[in-house]
């Protein structure tokens, strides 16, 4: 999830159960702890691209990680706001607590994968009932914490929180709509799907991508859930054949083990890029959601030394096509 919002639910949990005397410094206390575990992204290396993805949502963000997290902002928290203003250090850890505690719960409820149960489980738990970045979520959230903290009325951040269950429910219940969508537009092809997904879209909770795997190959659709569910048939890909599709890639190389790092953080949704033989792509995301243009991939080489990395590369379409496209759905009321 993106930072703001990260922020403002952990600073609406702590000043809920927050005195009045306490409201504005558990909201600082839970705005800096909400947002703190994706400092993860720090971790990274020049040499290795694929390091920054596979501790993202990893340690930081573990359920069993939440008492040490939340005292390492403690330590560094309680002097700067909280001190100075009576609360003991055991009343500073209790907010930050709270706010960290929100973090990796609201990230699994994105598309991403989060490791909730790291170190005992390097399972990626993806709940798709929200966008990483979702107006309509954040909005309500930013006025009513605001208010909390102006008035000193924890109140206010109690409905901010209650909006956020509200909003989370409501994504869950639309995700298992598209999904009804995407089992039917299966069966119409005769299709049965090893597994299938729905994802949610880009700001919104009315368009969801859904990718679904059947032996061969991955297909991607798009549909709208209304007053009515509307779908828009996509494309499909080969599934990924590392021997077939890249032949002259040597099974001990580097290059061969970042294709495995890369399958798991897809979640196994990984295909030959269709424009770009030497590219291997993350089917899951695409601006156009019946489409296969992906919002990164890894790149091959077949001159690459045996120790040398996949290139990890990030794309984004930012073309007038699709932008219209996208928004065509999203406004289709029909």
């Amino acid at each position: 999830m993106d930072p703001l919002t990260q922020g403002l639910l952990g600073a609406s949990l702590p000043q809920s159960a927050s005195k009045r005397g306490h409201l504005v410094v558990a909201g600082v206390l839970g705005l800096f702890a909400g947002m703190a575990p994706d400092l993860d992204v720090l971790i990274r290396s020049s040499s290795d691209p694929l390091l920054v993805l596979e501790y993202h949502r990893q340690f930081t963000h573990s359920l069993l990680f939440i008492p040490i997290g939340s005292l390492i902002c403690t330590l560094v928290l309680h002097p700067l706001f909280a001190k100075r203003r009576g609360l003991t250090f055991k009343q500073s850890w209790f907010y930050c607590t709270l706010g960290y505690g929100t973090h990796a719960l609201l990230d699994a409820c994105t598309s991403y994968g989060t490791q909730l149960f790291w170190p005992l489980s390097n399972l990626r738990y993806a709940w798709n009932t929200i966008s990483v970045i979702d107006p309509a979520f954040t909005l309500p959230i930013l006025i009513l914490v605001s208010f909390a903290t102006l008035k000193r009325n924890p109140w206010y951040a109690r409905i901010a929180f209650l909006w956020a269950l509200v909003y989370l429910t409501l994504g869950m219940i639309q995700r298992d709509k598209a999904e009804v969508a995407g089992w039917e537009l299966a069966q119409e092809r005769q299709h049965t799907p090893i597994r299938l997904a729905a994802k949610p879209t880009f700001g919104n909770i009315l368009v969801w991508k859904i990718v679904y795997e059947t032996e061969g190959h991955y297909h991607v659709d798009a549909v709208r859930v209304g007053a009515t569910v509307k779908s828009y048939p996509g494309e499909s890909v080969a599934k990924l054949d590392v021997n077939r599709d890249f032949p002259w890639l040597d099974p001990k190389s580097q290059q061969a083990k970042d294709i495995e790092r890369f399958r798991h953080f897809s979640n196994g949704f990984i295909a030959q890029d269709p424009t770009n033989d030497l590219r291997i792509v993350d089917v899951r995301y695409s601006v156009v959601p019946n489409e296969i243009n992906a919002l990164w991939s890894i790149q091959l080489s077949p001159i690459a030394a045996a120790h040398a990395h996949a290139e990890y590369k990030t794309h984004r379409d930012n073309s007038s096509e699709s932008r219209e496209a996208f928004l065509g759905m999203l406004t289709d009321f029909d």
